[in-house]
């Protein structure tokens, strides 16, 4: 498995394995949610560069998890954020023939996305090396 395709994974399965995340959402996708109601968690889109050494292959890979929700206020997203955040912090460093070397925070943007949804997007850095 490629290096953004398995933080890709790693990061959906980090969510899906909280169980008081789980808990408020309706679902977590690696991708578009085609049929779901809010609350729920989309892994979109990766941007990887290199980040190999002389000797092992490497990728600095730039992720980002788009939590959406319907009610009045953003304040349940912004609890689910923060559990979202802690799930992501703490996913395995060992994933699909990659070691996880860091996970980095970004940045997250909390907007309106019409009358009563929010969207909140959090983006992350994970570097990997491939695994021996």
């Amino acid at each position: 498995m490629s290096g953004p395709a398995a933080v890709r994974a790693a990061v959906a399965d980090a969510l899906r394995s909280d169980a008081e995340l789980r808990g408020l959402l309706n679902g977590v996708f690696a991708g578009p949610a085609v049929r779901s109601s809010p609350p729920f968690a989309e892994v979109s889109e990766t941007l990887a560069a290199d980040w190999g050494t002389k000797d092992t292959r490497g990728r600095e890979v730039r992720v980002a998890v788009m939590l959406r929700d319907a009610a009045e206020t953003p304040a349940r997203l912004g609890a689910i954020a923060a559990l979202a955040e802690r799930a992501i912090e703490a996913m395995p460093r060992e994933i699909a023939g990659w070691r996880v070397a860091s996970i980095a925070f970004l940045r997250s943007r909390t907007t309106g996305d019409g009358p009563g949804k929010w969207l909140c997007v959090l983006e992350y850095r994970v570097r990997v090396l491939e695994a021996d």
